[in-house]
């Protein structure tokens, strides 16, 4: 349908445009010069060594695990509030999950009392979840891998720009990996990132990468190679000339458009303190990326009713995110996981369109919507 106001928009104008057809003319698709570039800047923005462009989030996630030597018989503590592929990126070496729960309604990252309630002699590593573009307790979690021995992988996946302490997020555990998707504050339609300072993790995933194989076709048609060997099994996880020419120029407006989403945040922030819901990660430490903008209903409100009222008004809104251990799967997998304010939380929250077009205006019509929804969708509490 044609929404009034959509959850999400890109940014995209004549320089996305342009990027796209001097990659056609140029006429070499595959990676090569655009996604060199696009690691560089990349990985000057994080303040780490290494940046391997991808196909998406979630195979640079999988090369994470694997480059770390993650598989059968090891376990990673992930949260369950997040999309469903950082658990799936673990159980794809083999590795199993232990889920973690989260702080509460004020915060929606992983607990870090609860990542040590979860550790047993087969924890190999931690991923955490900066849920919206907020930082989980990293200083916090880095002490508790230390005294365990354990790895650390960011999903960033919301966070590009985002930093605690002066230090990006993403460069705060062995590997950080970031998505481009569409809806991300950085868009290129599919496409990831990881990020690392670690030597050895680098080499090998890129060479996971691309099928495990010593050149690149780009080495060989600049003349740097003839042939090559297969030293690993790997995968097809490449990105594209066109995707990294998109990253280069939405890297240039990401500062910019952040800035655009925090105001926007605060906008609503304001407009939304004296309606009855909870506002997660106000007192949030260091710089967000406000890739979302959540909002945690009373318990008396009727989430599908509220949805369908803001549906019908023409606002577009969404759930970040079902729980994983509640999918079917993990149910079967983990029958007994229980994770109370993970539960809790994820039954009632909502979150409302964020985009850096988006107008002061528009928040403003979204807060009255709010309004007029949860009035019709109280429900008797007995």
């Amino acid at each position: 349908m044609a929404w009034r106001i959509p959850l999400a928009d890109l940014d995209y104008g004549p320089e996305e445009e342009a990027a796209v057809l001097a990659v056609l003319r140029r006429g070499w698709l595959t990676m090569g010069e655009g996604t060199q570039q696009f690691e560089e800047q990349f990985a000057k923005l994080i303040g780490v060594k290494h940046a391997i462009a991808v196909s998406n989030a979630t195979v640079a996630l999988h090369l994470a695990c694997v480059a770390l030597d993650l598989g059968p018989g090891d376990e990673v503590i992930v949260p369950s509030l997040t999309f469903v592929a950082t658990a799936n990126a673990v159980l794809y070496t083999g590795a199993d999950v232990r889920f973690a729960d989260i702080c509460g309604t004020h915060d929606l990252n992983i607990n870090p009392q609860a990542i040590e309630q979860q550790i047993t002699p087969r924890t190999r590593a931690i991923i955490v979840v900066h849920y919206g573009g907020y930082s989980c307790q990293m200083p916090v979690i880095c002490d508790i891998a230390e005294r365990h021995g354990l790895h650390i992988v960011e999903d960033a996946a919301h966070a590009p720009g985002a930093s605690l302490n002066g230090k990006s997020l993403g460069s705060w555990g062995d590997a950080g990996c970031f998505s481009f998707f569409s809806n991300k504050n950085l868009a290129t339609g599919e496409g990831g990132m990881l990020v690392t300072d670690l030597d050895e993790l680098t080499q090998h995933a890129r060479l996971l990468r691309s099928h495990g194989m010593t050149s690149l076709t780009w080495d060989r048609h600049r003349g740097h190679a003839y042939s090559y060997d297969v030293v690993d099994v790997g995968y097809n996880y490449r990105i594209d000339e066109i995707r990294s020419a998109l990253g280069l120029v939405q890297l240039q407006k990401l500062a910019c458009n952040n800035e655009r989403r925090k105001h926007l945040v605060d906008t609503y922030v304001d407009a939304l303190a004296s309606v009855r819901v909870e506002i997660p990660f106000l007192d949030s430490e260091g710089v967000s990326a406000f890739h979302l903008m959540p909002i945690i209903l009373p318990a008396d409100v009727d989430r599908h009713r509220f949805m369908d009222r803001m549906k019908q008004a023409g606002i577009q809104t969404s759930i970040h995110y079902p729980p994983i251990h509640l999918f079917q799967y993990y149910r079967k997998r983990y029958p007994t996981v229980s994770l109370p304010w993970t539960e809790a939380v994820a039954a009632r929250e909502v979150t409302l369109p964020l985009y850096p077009t988006m107008g002061e205006e528009a928040a403003y019509m979204v807060v009255d919507e709010v309004k007029a929804a949860l009035q019709e969708a109280s429900v008797q509490v007995a």
